[in-house]
Parts: structure tokens; sequence; C-alpha cells
């Protein structure tokens, strides 16, 4: 089964159907490359793919840990580069919910760095991760 349709919309904006689920994400260029940024662009989903799964595999370890992380969330900086137009840096600052206990927060950290988009993304893109813990 196919993970989602993408169909054009016009307008350089896209309709993307999760097949499994039914869910629908608009996407727009953004303004600087003669879109409406009126909604994520493709590259601004490539660096909150990177936050959200960073996330996840946080949550999957915290559960393991009978920890919570609800409340927890991430700020995404995209920075783009041209020549050839690309992603070039990731900026991804975690505000933790939980009091920094060094076995936790290392356990944590350490589990967000093998997520699947972080080791998907090319190398030459630089990923500044930084954890803020209460």
């Amino acid at each position: 089964m196919a993970t989602s349709i993408v169909r054009y919309l016009g307008e350089l904006r896209t309709s993307s159907m999760h097949m499994q689920s039914g869910t629908e994400i608009l996407t727009d260029a953004p303004t600087d490359n003669h879109g409406k940024g009126e909604t994520f662009s493709p590259t601004d989903m490539v660096a909150n793919s990177l936050a959200t799964c960073m996330l996840t595999i946080m949550g999957v370890k915290a559960t393991d840990m009978n920890l919570e992380l609800k409340g927890t969330t991430a700020e995404v900086t995209k920075v783009m580069a041209a020549d050839p137009r690309r992603i070039s840096e990731i900026h991804i600052n975690f505000q933790m919910n939980l009091a920094d206990d060094k076995k936790i927060s290392t356990v944590l950290e350490r589990s967000a760095m093998t997520c699947p988009v972080f080791f998907s993304l090319h190398p030459d893109i630089k990923k500044v991760i930084t954890f803020n813990w209460k």
C-alpha cells in the first residue's frame, strides 16, 4: 500500500493524503521562491520531520523508562543555501519538560540522535541540536 498520495493543486500548493489515516497536509512554496507561504513549504517539512522524529524516538525511550515527555517542545529553524537551492542547516532547540538528571538526559539525548530522519539527511546538512532541561 502506498504511504501517501500527493496532488498538485495549482499556485505552487500541494495536498498530501496519508493513506492509512486519511490525514491531509498542505504545502506551499515559500514567499522567497514565488509562493504564498501560507502553509509549510516542502523544505520546512523536512526540517520539521527531523524534530518530530527525534521527539518520537525520545518518547519511545521515555516510555520504556516510565517517564512522561508530554509538554516538551522543539523550536525548528531551517537555513537555506543557494546554488543549488537546498537546506544547509537545521537548528532544533528542545525545551525538555524533565529536570536535568544527567543519566536520563544522556539516554534521551543519545536516543534522539538515532532517529531515522537524522540518518536519512545528507551529511552536508549541518544539524545544530540543543537540549534545555528544567
